[in-house]
């Protein structure tokens, strides 16, 4: 049964310091349209059939309300207070890429481009701008996607009210039945749609469309991406375009779903009152037929790219009809699901005790509409795919005639249970977004969407019956791996004579025998974790009253800092941060950290293997990331309120007593030389791999290792690394969420509070260097694409504790330097798709921080790209931002903050390490008040001090031409064309004072 969501606590002081009056959870309830009214007679014909579940038995969900109106726009809205105030709604249109005819690829992403530039009730561009003045944050709540199926258009509106709902169903209203669909606007947004095209990763792009190609063949889905062709985009008319829309927009073939707080009979009313005049225009269209897996095309296909590791992909096709989402048909499909994850796992202990591959898989899935799969994915160690693939196939065709374990079953069936009980332990903190995103989905792939609970009931049932046993799984296993076609694509690094030949012969070639013997997992518990030392005792404990946190102190030297929220029923945010990160690592040479996942947990704990450490965490909910802060080792997990204090003694084994697996680092040695390729393939990997040593001066803790430095790094390199780096440093333990105060605190004491007291860190951090400014940028190449290039600009700035104030200032500035640079970059001269500025300020260092702008353009464009960051860094440097930009601004960074602070994350990230520095507390005190009382005279100040010509540093990545050597750049025009609009898809605002990540 569906419990409906209730409301999220929010801290008084945020509002108070945000100066925001905020509608109250629930509240926003408002009398029903007079009678008589456009509206009530809209809504006085609404057919309240439920659309969603007709031929199903699946209980629906109550708290969904389903209608159809008289012109046939489907709607599903509900009622969710998560986060407070704010309202999901989504506009799906069912028309994506493969309702294109041959003459107009691309066509579907290109209405959605122009839909939302200009539309009935909108001037061009200023739908962006209405929304960010009701608070939204743009490229994160205001979006849309276009996928082979479908376009949905997606708006997510804070602290609404009302009115300002009614007037945002009135613009999407009058976005999807009338774009404008002008000439200007299509010669202004073509390039954006191309500059898109052309940003996309090209390895990644092109054996992404061989899959298609190979997979599908014979059937629209093989060559219909999206992004559609060049040539069929830049021959687009306003009159062709016009005739897409008007084929495939029309009422019937569109779905409102709309989530949030408000009673559903006001959405339903809104959606009546904004939606009921749409009329289709001509006749319908018939129904695409996307067509059939078919056998008679070629089954398999060879592809070489470079940048790639090698990759092979198989797989079984069967077709996709359309069957009533019932029961019987969801159990059957977790029955496959279950087999399906039985091999994946046996192939996963294959690869970790050091296999033919780095790691392979099998997935089930219904791909748009088109083919029923079953796909095994394998990407071997180094290039002899063929032994991979074999190695991989007699697994298959081992579990294809022997039934599995009921053990085996059961480990994947606690797996699965572990899920769906979260779902439903969890679903009153369900976000309204995420709701409104699944009923989409739903939609789209012809199925139902209900309460977490009826889907729990459902597997529970299938136990209940003994649909889970060797005979049935084994029945499974057999059928996903039976099918119409069989189809396999394989990508080598260097071309290979015969390989389409090789690969259809390995396929076909008896492997009978050579599974091996089957690996048993042994029942593994918690009391086989190594002994820890006496639980520690409480020195102190202090109460921070405004944030709903207390701090903890132990005899051991450990602290604590928890707080209690239940908003988030069940859900446990631990975070162990201890040593000093890199603040902590040598200086002077590299390291092996680009190891650290594979040596710290892959490695194990005691005598226990990653295996044991699986089978000891089945069924609960248990995890564990390791990650790198500039002052700070990291392990982090979401747990249960049963499972905290097993989930800290589990972080305390590692700490204490890792494993040191050697078979782990040598699969983390093959992934990471896999990558090399590909860093060269495009100017996006040349930064991935250069610019934080770049941006850190050379500083070899921040550098990328080479080949050879990989190559060589042993077993023992790590763990002479991690050892003593495990051992020293302070230790905070941060436990937020649904928690017992009093028995979290005896949790800690009994795992992290029983290690023994740490060692100071040998040698004091070294400073942090950035690079000199450079008056000509730094250029180096990369030999993807030719028409591919990469700019970046950086302003040195601050970091630490001190002037916390300019952090949140710099984070407002980067919003009005990336909106602008987004206009004028991508609006105006249609020279990149999404240029980005982003604020860092390192909270735990006392340096670092940086304002950074990057770009996605041509070769022929970097200059243009420094000179307009330079253009629009001086005006803010000499010019006070406008009211009206500043409420653009500022309002969706002050919601951002208002929706983050309902969930224990934000609160988490903001106080790390505040048991020991009471200013990272004081600091969010500060943030909220600057937040709240920004006024453009103190940016202009902050940008006066940052954002000086005389200490940028500049950089870009150009193509090497045919001589090895960088092709020129164009120099930047004089002037630019003025701004035309800003279309949709923006990348989401940065978060204010967001934590900086080591890598």
């Amino acid at each position: 049964m569906h419990v409906s969501s209730r409301a999220v606590r929010r801290p008084l002081i945020l509002s108070l310091l945000l100066a925001l009056t905020l509608p109250a959870s629930g509240q926003n309830v408002v009398p029903a349209a007079p009678q008589g009214s456009a509206a009530a007679a809209a809504a006085d014909k609404i057919d309240r059939t439920n659309w969603l579940y007709v031929g199903s038995d699946i209980t629906p969900d109550p708290a969904w309300h389903y209608g159809t109106l008289p012109n046939g726009v489907r709607y599903a809205v509900r009622r969710n207070g998560v986060p407070p105030g704010q309202v999901a709604v989504r506009v799906r249109i069912d028309a994506g890429s493969l309702m294109e005819n041959d003459n107009e690829r691309g066509f579907a992403h290109l209405v959605e481009h122009l839909t939302f530039r200009g539309s009935e009730y909108v001037p061009d561009g200023e739908a962006k701008r209405i929304w960010q003045r009701m608070g939204t944050t743009f490229g994160s709540d205001t979006n849309a996607q276009t996928t082979p199926t479908g376009t949905t258009y997606k708006l997510d509106l804070p602290s609404a009210t009302e009115a300002g709902l009614d007037e945002s169903l009135k613009i999407l209203a009058g976005m999807v039945d009338n774009p404008s669909i002008t000439a200007a606007a299509l010669n202004a947004e073509r390039p954006a749609v191309l500059a898109e095209q052309r940003e996309a990763p090209g390895p990644q792009v092109r054996f992404s469309d061989a899959r298609l190609a190979t997979f599908f063949a014979g059937q629209p889905l093989a060559d219909r991406s999206p992004i559609g062709t060049i040539d069929k985009l830049n021959g687009a008319t306003p009159e062709s375009v016009r005739a897409f829309h008007d084929r495939w927009y029309r009422p019937e073939r569109a779905v409102v779903v709309i989530s949030g707080d408000f009673d559903p009979a006001v959405f339903e009313r809104l959606v009546a009152k904004n939606f009921s005049d749409w009329k289709g225009v001509g006749p319908k269209p018939a129904e695409p037929d996307f067509g059939k897996p078919d056998p008679s095309k070629p089954s398999t296909a060879v592809v070489s790219e470079p940048s790639l590791p090698a990759i092979v992909g198989f797989a079984v096709l069967r077709p996709w009809k359309y069957q009533d989402d019932t029961i019987l048909m969801n159990q059957k499909r977790l029955v496959d699901s279950v087999a399906g994850s039985v091999i994946s796992r046996r192939l996963e202990t294959r690869a970790r005790a050091g296999g033919s591959f780095i790691s392979a898989s099998v997935n089930t899935s219904n791909e748009s509409r088109s083919a029923d799969i079953t796909y095994v994915s394998i990407v071997p160690i180094g290039n002899d795919w063929a032994a991979a693939l074999k190695d991989v196939r007699a697994v298959i065709e081992d579990a294809k005639v022997n039934p599995p374990s009921q053990a085996e079953i059961d480990r994947e069936l606690s797996d699965i249970d572990t899920i769906m009980r979260t779902s439903v332990e969890t679903a009153k903190a369900e976000a309204g977004a995420a709701q409104a995103d699944d009923m989409v989905q739903a939609v789209d792939i012809r199925e139902t969407t209900t309460a977490p609970a009826t889907i729990y009931a459902v597997l529970r049932d299938a136990i209940q019956k003994k649909m889970f046993t060797p005979k049935t799984v084994l029945e499974s296993t057999q059928r996903i791996f039976t099918g119409t076609a069989q189809r396999a694509l394989l990508n080598t690094p260097t071309p290979e004579d015969g390989a389409v030949t090789k690969l259809a012969a390995v396929l076909q070639e008896d492997v009978s025998g050579l599974a091996g013997k089957r690996t048993r997992q042994g029942k593994v518990d918690f009391s086989k974790l190594p002994k820890l030392g006496k639980p520690a005792t409480v020195v102190s404990r202090e109460k921070i009253d405004d944030f709903e946190m207390e701090k903890v102190v132990f005899s051991n030297g450990v602290r604590l800092m928890l707080r209690v929220s239940p908003a988030e029923e069940t859900r446990v945010y631990v975070r162990v941060r201890f040593g000093g990160g890199y603040n902590s690592l040598p200086a002077d040479r590299r390291s092996p950290i680009w190891a650290a996942d594979g040596a710290i947990v892959g490695g194990g704990v005691g005598k226990l293997r990653q295996g044991d450490i699986d089978q000891m965490t089945a069924g609960r909910r248990i995890g564990l990331d390791f990650g790198i802060d500039d002052d700070a080792f990291v392990f982090s997990a979401m747990t249960s309120p049963t499972d905290l204090a097993n989930q800290l003694k589990l972080m305390a084994g590692y700490m204490s007593a890792p494993g040191w697996d050697p078979n782990p680092l040598a699969r983390i040695k093959s992934v990471t030389l896999a990558q090399y390729a590909g860093y060269d393939s495009s100017p996006s990997g040349v930064l991935a791999r250069d610019l934080e040593g770049l941006l850190h001066d050379g500083d070899p803790r921040w550098g990328t290792p080479t080949r050879e430095e990989v190559t060589a790094t042993t077993a023992a390199d790590s763990r002479k690394l991690w050892e003593p780096l495990l051992q020293q440093g302070p230790v905070e333990v941060q436990v937020f969420g649904d928690i017992d105060a009093e028995a979290t605190i005896r949790a800690v004491a009994a795992s992290i509070g029983a290690l023994p007291k740490r060692s100071p860190p040998p040698t004091a951090a070294p400073p942090v260097r950035f690079p000199a400014h450079n008056a000509t940028p730094l250029i180096e190449t990369h030999g993807g694409p030719d028409n591919q290039a990469v700019a970046v600009i950086v302003w040195p700035t601050g970091g630490g504790m001190e002037n916390q104030s300019d952090s949140t200032y710099l984070d407002i500035l980067a919003q009005v330097f990336s909106d602008r640079l987004f206009d004028r970059l991508r609006s105006e001269a249609g020279a990149s798709y999404s240029p980005s500025v982003q604020s860092q300020w390192p909270d735990g260092l006392a340096s670092g921080g940086r304002l950074f702008a990057i770009g996605q353009v041509t070769p022929a464009n970097v200059n243009l790209f420094f000179k307009m960051s330079r253009e629009i860094a001086s005006d803010l440097y000499a010019n006070p931002i406008s009211d009206d930009e500043m409420k653009r601004t500022i309002e969706p960074m002050k919601q951002l903050v208002l929706r983050q602070a309902t969930g224990n994350t934000f609160w988490i990230n903001q106080v790390e390490n505040g048991t020991y520095d009471d200013r990272r507390v004081e600091g969010l005190r500060q943030m909220f008040r600057d937040l709240g009382g920004a006024n453009s005279a103190m940016l202009q100040v902050v940008a006066q001090k940052y954002l000086k010509p005389d200490v940028d540093w500049t950089m870009a990545v150009v193509p090497r031409g045919p001589d090895g050597k960088a092709v020129a750049l164009a120099p930047a025009p004089a002037t630019v064309a003025p701004a035309a609009t800003t279309p949709v898809k923006a990348k989401p605002a940065v978060g204010v004072k967001k934590r900086v990540e080591g890598r």
